[in-house]
């Protein structure tokens, strides 16, 4: 007998064909989000540098100056005190509210909290209220003449700090940024513990390990990655702060300056001293200083996990 070939009707692609169809289909995925990626990233960065290589002058108009601009960043005392003061705010606040979100999410994980659900909600949703409401609400509270601290100082007859001094303030915005974002970060530590395998508790209990050595040796280093995370959100949130102190500049104009930031400072010099160019430019080294910051924060993460 002899054996019989099958037809076959079809021919195959050559590879080159193929792969070159495989490349035109994955751009024409990634191409809309490139575009929309290089007009509202890339295409803002590129002009602020084209900005920040310019001065408008009232006598001659706009010059090109090279790098003066960044040169007189470097020698601002006013941005660099803002750039201190929300490194302050870096230190103090972000410990202090991924911590406390640490704790929550642990208890919640636990299993042994009462109303776990409502408590999980209740947590998160000053995350959902707009950071100009809830500025405006705590800026309300802090009021020592029409606000809940003037009520107390009324009602008890005591002298209460003002939450708005120049002493203060920086520690009451930092109070208004944990309210608001300590239920976010909770949520991110949260879903970490949710998915740490079961596997892991199961030897820590047969180890005879008590609760607290499982949150210390199995929970938190199970969920290092999500802390590395929040920290880096964090970091940047921190050196993006605008919104709180610009909002109770009104309530506490001798407490907050100008300055207080540098995204308020940047945006003071922007809209009211009409220096563009010179905004662009403290713009580009506060991005570059946060870039850095966040990138050690990441190193550090990434080598404490190895």
């Amino acid at each position: 007998m002899t054996a019989v070939t099958p037809i076959t009707t079809g021919r195959r692609p050559p590879a080159g064909v193929s792969r070159s169809r495989r490349g035109r289909a994955g751009w024409v995925f990634v191409g809309p989000f490139m575009a929309v990626f290089a007009l509202v990233f890339l295409a803002p960065i590129a002009y602020s540098l084209y900005l920040s290589f310019f001065r408008d002058q009232l006598v001659g108009g706009t010059s090109f100056v090279g790098l003066d601009n960044f040169q007189r960043a470097f020698e601002d005392e006013q941005f660099w005190a803002a750039v201190g003061r929300v490194l302050l705010f870096l230190v103090v606040q972000v410990p202090v509210m991924l911590g406390l979100a640490l704790l929550i999410a642990l208890a919640l994980d636990s299993g042994r909290l009462y109303g776990k659900s409502f408590f999980r909600i209740a947590v998160f949703l000053p995350y959902a209220v707009p950071a100009v409401v809830a500025t405006l609400m705590w800026g309300f509270i802090y009021g020592t003449r029409f606000g809940l601290v003037g009520n107390i100082n009324e009602a008890l007859g005591v002298s209460l700090p003002d939450p708005l001094s120049p002493s203060l303030v920086l520690a009451s915005i930092g109070n208004i940024v944990t309210w608001e974002f300590i239920g976010y970060n909770m949520l991110i530590f949260y879903s970490a513990l949710r998915v740490v395998p079961k596997s892991l508790y199961e030897a820590a209990e047969i180890d005879g390990a008590g609760e607290w050595r499982v949150i210390t040796a199995v929970k938190i280093p199970a969920i290092r990655g999500a802390l590395v995370i929040a920290t880096i959100f964090s970091v940047i949130g921190s050196f993006q702060l605008f919104n709180e102190p610009s909002i109770l500049q009104s309530l506490a104009p001798n407490a907050i300056t100008t300055y207080f930031t540098p995204n308020l400072y940047t945006f003071t010099l922007s809209f009211s001293g009409r220096q563009q160019n010179y905004a662009a430019t403290v713009s580009l080294v506060m991005g570059v200083v946060t870039m850095i910051i966040a990138y050690a924060v990441q190193l550090r993460g990434m080598r404490k996990e190895a």
